[in-house]
């Protein structure tokens, strides 16, 4: 069920939906992926969650609903200039879906994230489905704590060119409300197709990174 977030500390709370834009580097693939969830409730568990609703990249990506997919983007730009501008625009094949985005984070200032969004939404994750589907496998990411601390809060009026467009997840007359940056790389781990990893709490995650044996990890090249 939808449920109201912070992205700060301190902010009101209210209903999102996250546009979340970043390039990815794993093992066996990497690119530029582009992602829409919207923040909801687990009813079973309580968690506080993220839906994702749809996504574009330019890199092949897997879920369980379409299985091994194409690339559906053939060009991408994310990138951060010496101006100090990010700038990012993709748009997939058919024209159907589009993100771009150029904001200046010359005016931004670092802010405390707000944890139960940013920490518990980022372990209880599942792919949306339809009404009368059966639900989504839910997975989680494996991550120190700190990765989600703390991001720059860029100024709306430093966003100078915005668009967020699909025709598959209907209009929910949303508005531009927040724009985050984090400013460094993010190291996590995934949970694999069909596991699902449970974590009650912030020390219950930690604990479980630093248990990870990353020497006994294996990677695949192609």
């Amino acid at each position: 069920m939808p449920a109201k977030s912070r992205v700060f500390d301190g902010d009101e709370e209210k209903y999102y939906g996250i546009v979340s834009m970043f390039r990815i580097h794993t093992s066996v693939f990497w690119g530029a992926r582009a992602e829409y969830y919207l923040v909801a409730k687990n009813t079973k568990t309580g968690l506080l969650s993220w839906v994702m609703m749809d996504y574009i990249s330019d890199s092949i990506s897997y879920d369980e609903k379409h299985g091994l997919k194409s690339p559906d983007v053939k060009r991408a730009v994310m990138t951060t200039t010496c101006e100090g501008d990010f700038v990012c625009e993709m748009e997939n094949l058919d024209r159907t879906k589009r993100v771009a985005l150029t904001a200046s984070l010359m005016h931004s200032k670092m802010r405390n994230l707000n944890q139960k969004l940013w920490i518990e939404g980022n372990t209880s994750i599942a792919y949306g489905r339809l009404a009368g589907e059966p639900d989504g496998d839910l997975f989680s990411l494996t991550f120190f704590p700190e990765e989600m601390k703390m991001a720059l809060d860029i100024p709306l009026e430093d966003v100078s060119f915005y668009h967020a467009s699909t025709k598959t997840t209907g209009s929910f007359g949303a508005k531009l409300d927040k724009v985050i940056s984090f400013p460094f790389a993010q190291h996590m781990l995934s949970d694999s197709p069909g596991n699902q990893t449970y974590y009650g709490s912030e020390e219950a995650l930690r604990k479980a990174v630093e248990a990870v044996r990353f020497d006994k990890i294996k990677t695949l090249a192609m």
